[in-house]
């Protein structure tokens, strides 16, 4: 009997302050097939747990633009399977912090320490210098990445908005794949982290010409935008014991698309069908959580059979 061979490695990135349940399962059931064999790890900004959020559990949670539940009874137990702290699965992911230098401030006066890669340690003052060590640390990081992983899946939920999204380590990952032509993918609001990935002497998003999908205004919220605290997993609450309402999402994410693609690109919201799914490669966008199952089979296409375009 022939030994089995691992196909492909894949690199799932989620928020700290909340990710939605089935954003994950869909993608990592499609891919952890033992007909796949795909093997996943996980990386976090800071390396804590991530933790799923409350309403992506409950199948009696009811999405005010939709005026119905999203979360089906069997997903739900998925969810919460995963999530429990008795399961190992996510309970020690990678931290990016640790792994990709912190870009730096021009007129940073703090000394800056590093290690090169033999490990031996090393100090900077000067803010010139500074950036040069951030670069080549940061294309050892992105080499490294690149090496070890095929693709990497932006996991969505509202948590992303708060630490993911304009966060320049994640946008370094982002970018050493793109650098590399390697396959991106991204749902809901993890593909607004792709609207945001840009080198800094670049101001141009890397989906500018580009088709994708993501959450259209149609599904978005007016209200009770909420997320987690990092420190105890529990939805956000002020002294007053009170869940924090963050309101509407942070900002529109079909606008952002639209403005990062560009008039030669495109923002597909297909609101009112069932699935929401765009490949233009390197890029896989799925629209929302009915989209995960999906975008993880697009992912796997694009892996296993060198799918370029879907969608549009």
């Amino acid at each position: 009997m022939p030994e089995f061979q691992l196909k492909k490695r894949i690199l799932f990135i989620l928020s700290e302050w909340g990710f939605w349940g089935e954003e994950l399962i869909g993608p990592y059931e499609v891919l952890t097939d033992p007909k796949a064999g795909y093997a996943i790890e996980f990386a976090t900004p800071n390396g804590k747990r991530p933790v799923a959020l409350p309403p992506s559990m409950d199948p009696v949670f009811e999405d005010p633009p939709l005026g119905k539940s999203v979360t089906s009874p069997e997903m739900a137990e998925k969810v919460k399977k995963i999530n429990n702290p008795s399961n190992s699965t996510l309970s020690k992911p990678r931290s990016l912090a640790e792994w990709f230098p912190e870009r730096p401030y021009w007129s940073e006066k703090e000394t800056l320490t590093y290690k090169d890669t033999k490990g031996v340690p090393g100090e900077i003052s000067s803010p010139l210098r500074k950036w040069e060590a951030y670069y080549r640390l940061r294309e050892q990081a992105q080499n490294e990445a690149t090496a070890r992983y095929d693709s990497i899946v932006l996991v969505g939920g509202s948590g992303p908005m708060v630490d993911m999204v304009n966060n320049y380590r994640v946008h370094d990952l982002i970018l050493g794949f793109k650098e590399k032509n390697m396959p991106i993918a991204a749902e809901c609001y993890g593909v607004a982290c792709l609207a945001q990935a840009r080198n800094f002497d670049d101001a141009k998003s890397i989906i500018w010409g580009k088709h994708v999908t993501g959450h259209a205004k149609e599904y978005d919220y007016k209200d009770l935008t909420g997320v987690l605290d990092p420190e105890t997993g529990q939805v956000l609450t002020r002294q007053s014991g009170n869940s924090v309402n963050l309101g509407p999402p942070f900002y529109t994410l079909e606008y952002m698309l639209r403005d990062a693609t560009g008039p030669d690109g495109g923002f597909h919201g297909n609101v009112g069908r069932a699935t929401s799914v765009i490949v233009d490669y390197p890029f896989i966008t799925g629209r929302s959580t009915p989209d995960s199952y999906l975008t993880g089979e697009m992912l796997r296409d694009v892996l296993e059979h060198g799918l370029t375009r879907y969608g549009w």
